[in-house]
C-alpha cells in the first residue's frame, strides 16, 4: 500500500532526463479533476465516475485539499480543542477525513495516481483578521504560515504509506507521491491581499507573492519532513490572467506574480535596499532557495482558441505556453533561487459550452477542436509533462437564482458530460457532449506542402500497448470514406502517434483504431478541411 505509484516513478526518471534536445513531450500524463463527483457525493458517484476517467484514458486525478474542510470542528469544544495539534492528524475529527481516504483508495484500486493540490482557505483561527473594509475576504486574509505548515505536516504523516486509517479497522492508508502547494496564489478568491500598503516601501506592492513565498516554503519543508522531499512538488499552480488594478482582491497576472515571487522587478532586477525589505526577499538567505519538482499552471484561454493570446504579455495561456519555461529559466540566472530547467505541469484546462451555458460557453462543437488543439501544443513544447480537464460533469446550476441568468450559471459547465440533474449513475454519465469523445481519442491534422501532417493520441488505450495501428480516413463532400494512406503504427507508452498522409484535398478527416480489445475500434473526432 505504502508503493509509489508507477506514473509518478515514469514522472521522475523523464524529469531527472531534462533538459532535453528533443522537439515536443511523448511523456505527458493526462489528468482530471472533479471534485464535486470525487469527494462531495456518495461512494457510488465517486466510483462510477474514477471508472469513467479510466476508461477515458486518465493517468492521475487532480484533487482539491481544502485546509478549512480537514480542519473542520476542530475547536468545536474545549475538550476538542484542547486535545487538537494541528500537526498530528489523528487530533483531527476521523470523519473529515473520510472523504479524502477514500478518494485515494478507490483511484488506486482503479490504476489512477491520486494527486493532492493542497490550499486554503484555512479554518479561521488560521488567518488573519482583515481590516473592515475587507470583511468579504476574511476567508482567504494572510495565511498563518506556521499553522500552515503543520497542516501540511498533519498530511504528509497520513499520506505517508504507513499511516493506520482510525476507521476502516485500522487499515494502512496509500501513500500519495504527486502534490501542489495552494491553488491560484495570484487570484484573490484564494489569496488575499494581493496588494498592500507597505509602511517601509511607503506605498501598495504586490503582497500574495511575499505570503506565497513563505507558503510555499514551509510547506514543501513540511512535505520533506514526512518523508515525501522526493515526489512531485509543483510550485505556482498560477492561474492564467489578471488585471491592472492593484487592490486587495485584483488578480495579478502571472509573470508578474513570479517576478515578484522571485524578488526581480519589471526590468527583471533584483529587488535590492527598501524594495527587498519590504517584500521580505531575504527569506531567502534564512530558508534558501524554492526547490519544487516542477512549476503547475492553469492555461485557460476561456472565451478565445488555444492559438489566441491574451492581450496582456504578463498574461500566459495556451497560446503562449512556451514563455513559462522561459520565463523560469530566466528567473532561475538571475536569482539562482528556483532551479534551472524546471519542468511544468498543465493542471487546469478546459471549456465551458453553450448549451447549456449562455453566457460563457463555446459552442458544443469547438470544444472538442479547442481542447485537442490545446492537447497538441502542450505536446510541442519538450518542459510540458501534463496535460488536465477540468471538469468531467458540468456542475448544475446555482440553485436559488432565476434560470438562465449569469447567477443561475456561475458554476462551470467544462465538462465532458451534460449534467442530468438527478438522474442516477449510469444514465447520468451516458449523456457525453462532443468533447468526450475528443477527448478520448484526441487528433489534429495540419495541411503542409500537398501532405497532411497527423497528430493524435490514443488516451483511452491502457498504457504500454504497443504496435497499435490508426487508419486516417477520408470523405470528399458529398462522397463516402476512403482510406489515406498507410497506416500509423503506436509505439509510444502513451498512446501519441505522428504521421504523414498524402493531402487529399477539401474534405472530411478522421482517425480510426481497430483493436483486439474492447471497444474493437474507436472513432476520433471528423475534422473538415
Amino acid at each position: 500500500m505504502g508503493r509509489t505509484p508507477l506514473i509518478v516513478i515514469l514522472l521522475a526518471a523523464a524529469l531527472l532526463a531534462l533538459p532535453s534536445a528533443a522537439l515536443a513531450n511523448a511523456q505527458q500524463i493526462s489528468i482530471v479533476q472533479d471534485d464535486d463527483l470525487l469527494l462531495y457525493r456518495d461512494g457510488a458517484t465517486r466510483d462510477r465516475a474514477l471508472q469513467q476517467m479510466k476508461q477515458l484514458g486518465v493517468d492521475s486525478v487532480r484533487v482539491t485539499v481544502l485546509w478549512s474542510v480537514a480542519a473542520q470542528d476542530v475547536k468545536k469544544t474545549p475538550a476538542r480543542a484542547k486535545r487538537f495539534r494541528g500537526n498530528d492528524p489523528n487530533t483531527y475529527p476521523a470523519a473529515n477525513w473520510d472523504k479524502y481516504d477514500d478518494l485515494v483508495r478507490a483511484a488506486v484500486y482503479f490504476g489512477i495516481t491520486p494527486y493532492f493540490s493542497v490550499t486554503g482557505p484555512g479554518p479561521p483561527w488560521a488567518m488573519g483578521t482583515p481590516p473592515p473594509s475587507q470583511k468579504r475576504s476574511a476567508a482567504t486574509w494572510m495565511p498563518k504560515v506556521g499553522e500552515w505548515a503543520k497542516f501540511v505536516v498533519a498530511l504528509g504523516k497520513r499520506y505517508s504509506g504507513t499511516y493506520r486509517d482510525e476507521n476502516q479497522g485500522r487499515q494502512i492508508l496509500p501513500r500519495v507521491s504527486f502534490w501542489g502547494v495552494y491553488n491560484e496564489p495570484n487570484q484573490g478568491g484564494w489569496l488575499t491581499p494581493q496588494y498592500l500598503g507597505s509602511p517601509i516601501a511607503h506605498k501598495v506592492i504586490p503582497w500574495s507573492p511575499v505570503m506565497y513565498r513563505r507558503l510555499f516554503l514551509y510547506g514543501r519543508r513540511a512535505l520533506q519532513a514526512t518523508g515525501h522531499g522526493n515526489d512531485i512538488i509543483l510550485l505556482g499552480e498560477t492561474a492564467p490572467i489578471g488585471n491592472s488594478s492593484q487592490n486587495a482582491r485584483s488578480p495579478m497576472r502571472p509573470k508578474k506574480f513570479l517576478r515578484e515571487l522571485l524578488c526581480v522587478n519589471a526590468n527583471y532586477q533584483p529587488y535590492r535596499g527598501t524594495a527587498a525589505k519590504a517584500r521580505d526577499c531575504g527569506i531567502f538567505k534564512r530558508l534558501g532557495p524554492l526547490t519544487p519538482t516542477a512549476y503547475g499552471h492553469h492555461p485557460y484561454t476561456k472565451t478565445l482558441p488555444p492559438t489566441v493570446p491574451d492581450s496582456s504579455a504578463d498574461s500566459i495561456t495556451m497560446a503562449n505556453i512556451g514563455d513559462l519555461p522561459n520565463l523560469l529559466d530566466k528567473l532561475a540566472d538571475i536569482t539562482h533561487n528556483v532551479p534551472k530547467n524546471l519542468p511544468v505541469f498543465m493542471t487546469e484546462f478546459g471549456y465551458e459550452t453553450n448549451p447549456p451555458d449562455p453566457y460563457s460557453g463555446q459552442p458544443l462543437a469547438k470544444q472538442p477542436e479547442y481542447l485537442n488543439e490545446g492537447d497538441y501544443l502542450a505536446y510541442l513544447n519538450p518542459r510540458i509533462f501534463s496535460q488536465d480537464q477540468f471538469i468531467l460533469r458540468d456542475v448544475g446550476p446555482v440553485p436559488g437564482h432565476k434560470p438562465n441568468t449569469k447567477a443561475y450559471w456561475f458554476t462551470y459547465q467544462s465538462g465532458l458530460y451534460f449534467n442530468d440533474g438527478n438522474v442516477p449513475p449510469p444514465r447520468a454519465y451516458d449523456h457525453a457532449k462532443p468533447a468526450a469523445q475528443a477527448y478520448a481519442f484526441p487528433f489534429v491534422v495540419n495541411p503542409v506542402n500537398g501532405a497532411l501532417g497527423i497528430w493524435g493520441q490514443l488516451r483511452f488505450r491502457p498504457n504500454g500497448v504497443q504496435g497499435d495501428q490508426v487508419f486516417i480516413a477520408y470523405r470528399p463532400p458529398g462522397g463516402d470514406f476512403v482510406g489515406d494512406g498507410d497506416p500509423i503504427t503506436v509505439n509510444n507508452p502513451l498512446g501519441f502517434f505522428q504521421g504523414t498522409v498524402p493531402y487529399m484535398g477539401p474534405g472530411t478527416y478522421e482517425a480510426i483504431w481497430f483493436g483486439a480489445d474492447f471497444p474493437n475500434f474507436a472513432l476520433s473526432r471528423a475534422i473538415d478541411l
